[in-house]
């Protein structure tokens, strides 16, 4: 199929750089929500789109802390609008309770395993920064008191936002029940990890060694909340116990929360303590973004 060049430029939908931001739904609390905002185009793919949770909206405000928040799945699957599945029932959800305490809130898409292999969703993280940043004065944000925040895989791709030498925007990182090291994983070619990879690690060591938090760990990084359930059958607790060691022994602030009797995505734990393990992690984002 041809066209002229000028046809194709008027069709064309605007750059996310510049397309205007969509009206807001007002919610409880005043909270406002801005629904599939494109962030990135990249070509050959699905657009990238974020979901903004903000405060009320205060003229005489000053710009808010902002929450990045990454969702989990295995790299393979997964849902922007998604904190995982003990928080699906909440009312009023988890990132309208975190804007209604005064943090906005940004929940991403990001390619998946079965759209682009590794490094793509971190990369897709990158633009999703440098896009906010960009639009941080329309939003009413903060971008320099940042946190990414993630849960799973989600929190795998956090921590390496958070370990990435561009990152310096962000002023913490909290990863719930995430990997930390891909490359003494299973070798078969059909985990999480080699869907994510392209391979099993064993077969593309260098690259499982860049995909893993542990291995990439520097000084400087941002302070690090890592959460995990002693009882994980899915990603196992040391993963997380190994990265706090290797942040320590870099000089990273860290803190381990480790949560005994719980397994992966807090199955097993009474719905009070995960409200508590939500509160006290919001409570430490709150901390680190003052």
């Amino acid at each position: 199929m041809t066209a002229p060049t000028g046809l194709r430029a008027l069709i064309a939908a605007p750059h996310p750089d510049e397309a205007p931001l969509p009206p807001a739904a007002h919610l409880d609390a005043g909270v406002r929500l801005l629904r599939g905002v494109s962030y990135a185009d990249v070509p050959g793919a699905r657009p990238l789109e974020l979901d903004l949770w903000l405060p009320g909206h205060d003229p005489g405000r000053p710009p808010v802390p902002l929450v990045l928040f990454v969702h989990g799945g295995a790299w393979r699957r997964g849902r922007r609008e998604d904190m995982g599945y003990r928080m699906r029932s909440w009312e009023p959800g988890p990132f309208a309770r975190i804007a209604a305490a005064g943090l906005a809130v940004a929940s991403v898409d990001y390619r998946l395993s079965g759209e682009a292999l590794f490094p793509a969703p971190l990369d897709d993280l990158r633009a999703a920064l440098r896009w906010l940043a960009l639009r941080a004065p329309e939003l009413g944000t903060d971008i320099d008191r940042t946190t990414v925040w993630g849960e799973s895989a989600g929190g795998h791709l956090a921590a390496l936002l958070a370990l990435s030498e561009g990152a310096s925007r962000l002023r913490g990182a909290v990863a719930w029940y995430a990997p930390s090291d891909l490359s003494g994983q299973a070798e078969a070619a059909d985990t999480p990890e080699a869907l994510l990879l392209g391979a099993a690690p064993g077969e593309v060591p260098r690259l499982a060694r860049q995909a893993s938090p542990v291995a990439q760990v520097r000084p400087g990084a941002p302070p690090f909340l890592l959460v995990h359930g002693e009882d994980d059958s899915m990603v196992d607790c040391d993963h997380s116990r190994a990265l706090a060691a290797r942040l320590g022994e870099a000089g990273v602030p860290v803190d381990l929360w480790t949560v005994p009797g719980a397994d992966h995505v807090w199955h097993g734990l009474p719905e009070p303590q995960v409200e508590d393990l939500f509160g006290r992690t919001l409570h430490w984002i709150r901390q680190a973004t003052r």
